[in-house]
């Protein structure tokens, strides 16, 4: 379906007959509210219960059965929906799930962008009210159409950058698996992994129902040291300037690096990697550059490798958790592994690592952490700069 606004409005429609409002609406949803549940139920094709159950998961209120909430792109949407139900590509069980994860992160986007256009608006035509809601439906007309562009653009290369980890991931896998079926009768007696290892899902040939799957990932979170303290002393000026410059140095490094940032939860960042090598040097160089940068705060990164469920891009494991529980331990400026990470990273000469005593975190009563530097930190450092 269409994700067009959220609230009474998405139930009721414009209030009292506002002419510019119907405008913008339906510029916005391409079209008017036309149909009721029944009509959408007739001309797509989906259930009435179907329909609702999407609704739902998009993020919006259901509405009566007769109220003409519906627009001929809403009617579109679903019959796409269920071709590829039809096509096997997904099942109603996952299509609603991805229709939650749709509604969730363009919800978020939707919300940024119609937040700055019309502080934008507000800015530069000095207007309020209905002086600024005429500008906002000439300005919108302009350049919805380049932002979604942009969007599609930025969806394809991401496409293409997923693509291409996947077929080398398969690729690589071709190789590994010949050489793992060969030497089956060695592996029986393999050692643990260390806390918080899980073992790859046995006899599964393809992914776990729903379109999820289980990889072997390196995952990590690093966030900002004393933040709740921090921001008592700034404005919102000076907390959305810390934030950006926050997660802008750690966005770079992750990219550079070839992870992928997962989500950005307050005041940390959640990413992966295929390998605990490149997650390490991740690590280090947002740490070393952090260490640089005046305008961030003492950061800190906990770091765990094992397998995950990939689902719907977001992440879940006990690799998670345990990255998430090593960085609430860390003290500022340092990076923790778990026992697995570390043993991921054995033989290596770029690293040193350094076994500390088990800590009690929850859901892990020792929780071994592992201290990773760079074998180069023992090379002169530039001067400290003042920490906020």
């Amino acid at each position: 379906m269409s994700v067009p606004g959220s609230g009474r409005e998405a139930v009721a429609g414009p209030a009292g007959g506002d002419e510019l409002h119907q405008a913008i609406e339906e510029m916005l949803l391409d079209g008017r509210r036309l149909w009721t549940r029944r009509d959408i139920a007739e001309r797509s094709g989906v259930a009435p219960e179907r329909s609702a159950q999407i609704w739902r998961a998009l993020g919006f209120p259901v509405a009566d059965d007769d109220a003409r909430v519906f627009t001929d792109a809403d009617v579109d949407a679903l019959r796409s929906g269920e071709r590829l139900v039809e096509a096997g590509l997904i099942t109603e069980e996952s299509a609603t799930g991805m229709a939650r994860a749709l509604g969730h992160h363009l919800s978020r986007l939707a919300e940024w962008q119609m937040q700055t256009l019309w502080t934008w608006l507000s800015h530069d035509s000095g207007e309020g009210g209905s002086g600024a809601g005429a500008a906002l439906l000439e300005h919108a007309a302009q350049l919805l159409p380049e932002m979604e562009s942009l969007q599609r653009h930025v969806w394809r290369r991401h496409l293409a950058a997923h693509a291409g980890r996947m077929l080398a991931a398969d690729g690589t896998d071709l190789l590994t698996r010949s050489a793992r079926e060969s030497t089956a009768d060695t592996v029986e007696g393999a050692p643990e992994l260390g806390v918080g290892a899980t073992s790859p899902v046995g006899g599964e040939t393809g992914p776990p129902h729903g379109g999820a799957e289980m990889h072997h990932l390196a995952v990590g979170f690093t966030d900002m040291v004393a933040y709740t303290r921090m921001t008592r002393g700034l404005d919102s000026a000076e907390l959305a300037r810390v934030l950006d410059r926050f997660e802008s140095v750690v966005g770079d490094v992750v990219a550079e690096g070839r992870g992928r940032v997962v989500k950005t939860i307050g005041d940390e960042v959640f990413f992966v990697c295929e390998s605990a090598s490149a997650a390490a040097g991740i690590a280090l160089e947002v740490t070393a550059r952090a260490e640089r940068d005046r305008d961030v705060p003492h950061l800190r990164t906990g770091l765990a490798h094992g397998a995950v469920l990939s689902r719907f891009g977001d992440v879940y494991g006990a690799a998670v958790n345990i990255a998430a529980r090593l960085t609430a331990v860390a003290r500022p400026d340092t990076v923790l592994v778990d026992t697995a990470f570390a043993g991921e990273l054995a033989g290596t000469t770029s690293y040193t690592l350094k076994v500390l005593r088990p800590v009690s975190v929850r859901g892990y009563s020792r929780l071994r952490p592992v201290l990773l530097r760079s074998a180069r930190s023992g090379e002169p450092s530039a001067p400290r700069r003042r920490r906020r």
